[in-house]
């Protein structure tokens, strides 16, 4: 467990149609939790640095593109309605693979998919998000049917030790939570919670909607 001040970086990845829901539940989580570990950091990669235009038009600023992106501690997948486009972007596969050798990799709700397309989830259990609107089909069920290889279980997140997958939606804010805890002990990521009221949310949450930790070893 590493002290408050310790620095711990996080790199999150956005791309045309993330969800903005996503961003605010990674980004600003992390944001929020540096009052209490300031060394904390974050920034947003993209293919390519600068605007990058998010689901129902809002516009976000990538600081690094995949050469320019500097070391960080853990590179979490963001979902959204362009998932499907990421996950056949043979530079955004290729920049994860890449990664996975140096630094933790998380996924949260349709990154989880992204995820899998890279094949480091085969032979691993992992999760994504359940809930859809109208006749759109599971997120989940298209993980099972696409990734023979990937043991996909339904939980509210799985720590697999460099590897972390979560659920959809606000789910984003309970594996955030989870990667604070990892690095800086559950205090601070339970003080996180308080201050950004999710304190019951997630209690609630941790009990009636299980997490696998298969192995735990923050980096």
């Amino acid at each position: 467990m590493r002290d408050k001040s310790a620095k711990t970086t996080f790199g999150i990845h956005v791309y045309q149609d993330v969800e903005p829901i996503d961003i605010g539940a990674t980004f600003g989580v992390l944001s929020m939790a540096r009052r209490i570990a300031p060394g904390i950091g974050m920034f947003l990669v993209a293919q390519n640095a600068g605007p990058v235009r998010a689901a129902n038009g809002l516009v976000v600023s990538a600081d690094f593109d995949y050469q320019t992106c500097p070391p960080a501690d853990v590179l979490i997948l963001t979902g959204g309605p362009g998932w499907e486009a990421e996950a056949a972007n043979l530079a955004t596969l290729e920049f994860v693979r890449r990664r996975s050798s140096i630094t933790a990799i998380a996924s949260v709700c349709t990154g989880g998919l992204i995820l899998a397309a890279t094949g480091l989830l085969d032979g691993r259990k992992a999760t994504t998000k359940r809930t859809v609107t109208g006749a759109e089909q599971s997120p989940l069920q298209v993980m099972l049917l696409r990734h023979a290889n990937v043991d996909v279980v339904e939980a509210r997140l799985v720590d697999d030790g460099n590897i972390v997958t979560g659920g959809g939606v606000t789910l984003a804010i309970d594996v955030t939570l989870h990667l604070i805890e990892r690095f800086y002990g559950f205090a601070v990521a339970d003080e996180t919670a308080r201050i950004i009221e999710y304190r019951t949310a997630w209690r609630a949450n941790k009990s009636s909607f299980e997490a696998i930790v298969e192995k735990s070893d923050a980096r």
